[in-house]
């Protein structure tokens, strides 16, 4: 058999037309963030952003449906970015600003449960693992800060220059990945975490100083792995941040159907 490149798909973000915008603000818009794809691509990978199936365009589309690509992918990340809608998991939005992206969760749940379905790694980035607990039947917490006591901070006007330390147990995937160390630090960008686990998820790591969730993964297989940090962000060779090489390496070879 001949060599070739995996092909990992990523999920889009979703910009939604602006209410008396014109030019391409007026269009729906279906994007990703370089630096997610460049992490991917940075082993020999081929990435592919999955567009979301909506009927407002203005050509009918053929009869390929999001169930179709699992068929050529060999894994799906899912990235990060707009809030889980509450009503997703059963809940009224406490803040129209918590409201999210209805429309993106049912098109990242419908990939989510099909490349599952297909025996297909899965990771999640972020907005990703909040995805895959919500999908499962867990629940968030809306706000970090208003919802949690003694909430330390996990998302800052630094953005991807804001850190915390994150913790895992010497029986967790994590600790198999990272012989030798019990957490590290990780870049947060996030005001909402996972609150109770959704069905067939474990805790692999939890914030170090307020004990929130920072990473899930699915017992057995398929392979799926949820994490609330961006590892993409993590500048190779760091000493301050936790290494994401090893990551990305065993979602790949999960991805190729090697044992992880």
């Amino acid at each position: 058999m001949s060599w070739r490149p995996l092909r990992i798909g990523l999920s889009a973000r979703i910009y939604h037309p602006q209410a008396g915008a014109t030019g391409l603000q007026s269009k729906s818009l279906h994007y990703l963030e370089q630096s997610v794809a460049h992490w991917t691509m940075s082993r020999d990978v081929m990435v592919f952003m999955i567009p979301a199936v909506s009927g407002d365009g203005i050509v009918n589309r053929s009869s390929i449906r999001l169930s179709d690509y699992p068929q050529y992918l060999d894994g799906l990340i899912l990235q990060g970015g707009a809030d889980v809608n509450p009503q997703s998991y059963g809940e009224e939005a406490l803040h129209p600003d918590w409201a999210g992206d209805m429309v993106r969760d049912a098109y990242e749940m419908e990939l989510l449960h099909e490349f599952m379905e297909a025996g297909k790694a899965v990771l999640g980035i972020c907005r990703g693992a909040q995805l895959i607990n919500v999908a499962l039947g867990g629940t968030l917490y809306q706000d970090i800060a208003t919802q949690v006591e003694a909430a330390s901070t996990h998302v800052h006007a630094n953005y991807d220059r804001h850190s915390h330390a994150v913790e895992w147990s010497a029986e967790s995937g994590l600790a198999k990945l990272y012989p030798g160390l019990g957490g590290g630090r990780v870049v947060s960008i996030h005001h909402q975490a996972i609150k109770s686990l959704g069905r067939g998820l474990q805790v692999e790591a939890r914030s170090a100083d307020d004990g929130l969730i920072e990473a899930i993964r699915l017992h057995g297989k398929p392979y799926v792995l949820g994490l609330q940090w961006h590892p993409e962000f993590h500048t190779p060779g760091s000493p301050d941040l936790l290494d994401s090489t090893p990551l990305l390496e065993e979602f790949l070879n999960a991805a190729r159907g090697r044992r992880w």
